[in-house]
């Protein structure tokens, strides 16, 4: 049976939330992780609104709980909304749950009366999550003797002008001064990085792999990393606005660098973060996101924001390139709404192990073709490994590989830090304070372009990065 990743990133997420019951959405397939039991609003009026709405329409169905229908607590956080339950959480599967679902419903004539969004699913929002909760692929071990790919810029640093980049993501492993690439990055320490078995958990060295990478892009740079996505790299929406705002403040930066977020079936963004990102045009920091891995054109947020006119000057949305830096690589999401690709297939960072070597079981199990429908020999397929996840219940051992410092790993989570740190550079390059300005002015000074999905897309490709030529499938055996 063919590995089923979103299933297993499912599970890996619930069993990380063990006090969250979660479901797949929407109801009639599996592109995104919500909350049971509870819909998210904004608080105030439209909270009452909702709350009186929805209670109105259970009254009216003899198979719905009007008394369920209650808000969850008062509101307290930044972002400006506040959860409502709608049902008892702990009924039905993951499959979905039709009380979200009639809650959604019930409020479908009012939204078209208002002309505006009043109620969502609380969304979990992972590391470049939806259909990939995870990054593209699962980090593989590499050869400390092969060099970083991308390899560290010329350059010094200097603290008088150094570019702040911020990164919200994990947090940084406990050797990641090891690595003097990583000498002037501050920051939250990744929390409980092995088991109890001493095996690395999945996820953790994503904040310390990306700020490795700014950092080799932009050797003068003050990389700030914030552990604010801690449940195997998941957090609900209903969270993620108020972590957001907790980050910032201690000074919004030049950069800030996002490799996490989801979709939602929408068009007009997540209500989770809806108070952050009006702060955010407000303000002078440029956001740059990823656009998710999910192989798909369906807006993934926050990145899609950089579609929208308030926030086209101040959020840029990053795909990923494939190895030789031509095409997009398999996994990355697409479309117009993501508005320039690096390379982000098999890029070499630091990760961890430089004290000692640390063991990893892979969860995943590789593909015997690609799962979108690509011919090369993409991460869904190379390099092979057999993952603990996929075969619970089968008699396949699972694979295991040491970390001794850097690896490869693949994701839009990691083509965004190299524009992140393209963009510091240009400023550090052109004395250019305003990163929105930068932003502009690099993209049109040093884009090439790229074929992802028949288009010719802007593409960013740091002078240090080192393509790889890209091979064919490797027969099935």
């Amino acid at each position: 049976m063919a590995p089923q990743r979103f299933h297993e990133q499912f599970e890996l997420i619930q069993r990380s939330m063990p006090d969250v019951p979660l479901a797949m959405g929407p109801d009639d397939s599996a592109e995104f992780i919500y909350e049971k039991g509870y819909v998210l609003v904004r608080d105030g009026d439209d909270a009452r609104l909702v709350e009186d709405t929805v209670r109105a329409h259970f009254t009216a169905e003899p198979d719905l709980v009007q008394d369920n229908v209650r808000r969850a607590g008062p509101q307290t956080n930044r972002s400006g909304i506040t959860r409502i339950k709608v049902g008892d959480p702990g009924e039905g599967d993951r499959s979905g749950d039709r009380t979200v679902a009639h809650a959604l419903r019930a409020l479908r004539e009012t939204e078209g009366r208002a002309g505006r969004r009043l109620v969502s699913r609380n969304h979990l929002v992972g590391i470049t999550g939806g259909v990939n909760s995870c990054p593209g692929d699962e980090p593989a071990p590499a050869r400390r003797a092969e060099g970083l790919n991308p390899a560290a810029a010329e350059g010094t640093y200097d603290a008088d002008t150094a570019v702040g980049v911020l990164v919200v993501d994990t947090g940084l492993m406990h050797d990641y001064r090891s690595h003097p690439l990583l000498a002037h990055t501050e920051g939250d320490a990744q929390l409980r990085e092995c088991d109890d078995q001493g095996i690395l958990q999945e996820y953790v060295g994503h904040g310390t792999f990306i700020a490795g990478l700014v950092a080799a892009v932009a050797p003068n740079t003050d990389v700030t990393v914030r552990n604010s996505l801690t449940d195997a790299g998941a957090i609900l929406e209903s969270e993620f606005g108020e972590k957001l705002f907790e980050a910032v403040d201690g000074g919004w930066p030049d950069i800030l660098s996002l490799s996490a977020g989801t979709a939602n079936g929408r068009t007009d963004g997540l209500l989770g973060v809806e108070a952050f990102m009006r702060e955010l045009r407000e303000q002078r920091t440029l956001l740059v996101a990823a656009a998710g891995n999910n192989g798909s054109a369906t807006p993934f947020w926050p990145a899609a924001y950089a579609d929208l006119p308030d926030y086209q000057d101040a959020v840029v949305s990053v795909g990923a390139l494939r190895t030789d830096g031509e095409f997009g690589a398999c996994f990355s999401n697409h479309g117009p709404w993501v508005k320039v690709y690096a390379p982000g297939e098999r890029l070499t960072g630091v990760l961890t192990g430089f004290d000692a070597p640390v063991p990893y079981v892979y969860r995943h199990s590789t593909y015997d073709a690609c799962r979108y429908g690509f011919g090369y020999a993409c991460t869904c397929q190379s390099p092979r490994h057999t993952g603990v996840l996929s075969e619970e219940g089968g008699n396949a051992k699972p694979d295991q590989v040491m970390f001794e410092g850097v690896a490869h790993w693949s994701g839009t989570s990691f083509s965004t830090p190299l524009v992140a740190g393209l963009i510091a550079a240009h400023m550090t390059a052109q004395q250019e304070s305003d990163p929105r300005v930068a932003r502009y002015k690099m993209l049109a000074a040093h884009s090439g372009y790229a074929e992802v999905r028949g288009a010719h897309v802007p593409a960013l490709r740091p002078a240090t990065w080192r393509p790889a030529a890209v091979t064919p499938p490797a027969p099935r055996s």
